[in-house]
């Protein structure tokens, strides 16, 4: 029978002394291992259902700004349902390695194969050779569709949470649907810019890292606005790519052209009351989020969208072109996530083309962004419903 998190943290009386980051909450059964040389760095997991004898394994991959941590209360109910649970800090964020880099360092570690490749010296290191199923939220979305169409051998089914998968890139593409949408956004009445675009720049980092109103608040802001508790987070698809379209996200996706994110997300710092009354990530649980990306800044997650915009990264997926998801898959959003929008027919394109075993789609009342954080109970029943099937 699967152990809830709150059973299991309120049974944590002195804290866990077994994990690097988040000792009073995260639960007993719950442990941080450093891994050595997994594709060159120093993997940090947290994991459980590693006693006894070898089980099948789940591994949980995260997306931006997030830990291993943002998986803390699914992690030991998926153990308890009888699976070995993993969940590494990918490469630049947290424990792992790789949150030392700076603006002017080589983006090839963090292009999207590359991080397959940590996937599977994780792995190896651990001594599994393939998994049950790969989960990966917000960007880590991105890196578990790759390991899933690259490594369908190793990566036995996915689920993907917050972004959907359009497919691997043509060989021969037509003008991007997004090119000159920057411009396009710039020229807007009131002029914007989109925020992979921002996260390219070389303030991005400094001014998330050391903003105005202190890392702890920005964070708290932050989640809060890309959160179901944000009252006007009501999202629609869009009908195009274009500027006029995309100008229908929020700020905090297509954001004043004049503004960093810090700036962006202030005026939406929520009440000390509604601090308070936020079941789904209190203080001390944001204050593991605040503490570790106060030591390490943000320039290792950042590097993701960065090396996205290279045109040598496409021309290396496009090794896959035409190839699709073919392992059993699902997706899992919260109805209140503006995610899925970005990107004008992502979704459909994802369910009909892109993955070929779609088992469900699913948006959970009461989560946006961060919806295994938001509404964890729902998506655990969800990732063991799915489990169950494959």
């Amino acid at each position: 029978m699967p152990i809830s998190f709150s059973a299991a943290l309120s049974a944590t009386a002195q804290g866990n002394r077994d994990v690097a980051y988040g000792a009073t909450t995260l639960p007993a059964g719950i442990r941080s291992r450093l891994i050595n040389n997994v594709n060159g760095i120093t993997c940090h997991v947290l994991e459980a259902g590693f006693e006894g004898a070898a089980r099948p394994l789940v591994l949980l991959i995260h997306g931006f700004p997030e830990l291993a941590y943002s998986w803390r209360k699914v992690i030991l109910p998926l153990a308890g349902a009888g699976f070995h649970v993993i969940a590494p800090d990918l490469r630049g964020y947290g424990r792992s390695g790789g949150t030392d880099v700076t603006f002017d360092d080589d983006l090839a570690p963090f292009t999207l194969l590359n991080k397959v490749r940590d996937m599977l010296g994780l792995l190896s290191a651990i001594g599994y050779r393939s998994v049950t199923a790969v989960v990966g939220h917000d960007h880590g979305s991105g890196v578990a569709a790759w390991c899933a169409l690259a490594r369908p051998d190793v990566f036995r089914s996915v689920v993907l949470m917050s972004a959907p998968f359009g497919g691997a890139p043509s060989l021969n593409p037509s003008s991007s649907p997004g090119t000159n949408v920057d411009d396009d956004l710039a020229k807007l009445p009131v002029p914007r810019k989109y925020y992979q675009t921002y996260y390219t720049t070389r303030p991005a980092n400094e001014n998330m890292w050391h903003p105005p109103q202190g890392i702890h608040n920005f964070l708290r802001a932050y989640y809060h606005f890309k959160s179901a508790d944000w009252k006007e987070n009501k999202p629609f698809p869009l009908t195009a790519n274009s500027a006029s379209e995309m100008a229908k996200l929020p700020r905090y996706y297509v954001m004043d052209l004049n503004k960093g994110m810090a700036q962006t997300v202030a005026p939406e710092m929520p009440s000390a009351s509604a601090i308070a009354a936020c079941k789904w990530l209190p203080e001390e649980e944001l204050r593991v989020y605040s503490a570790e990306y106060g030591r390490t800044g943000f320039q290792g997650g950042l590097n993701s969208y960065r090396v996205n915009r290279d045109p040598k990264t496409s021309a290396e997926l496009q090794l896959f072109a035409g190839r699709t998801i073919d392992v059993p898959s699902a997706f899992i959003a919260g109805k209140s996530d503006w995610g899925p929008y970005q990107r004008a027919g992502a979704v459909e394109t994802m369910r009909t083309k892109a993955c070929t075993q779609m088992r469900g789609v699913h948006f959970l009342d009461g989560a946006g962004h961060w919806v295994q954080q938001e509404q964890h109970e729902a998506v655990t029943r969800l990732l063991l419903e799915f489990l169950r099937q494959v």
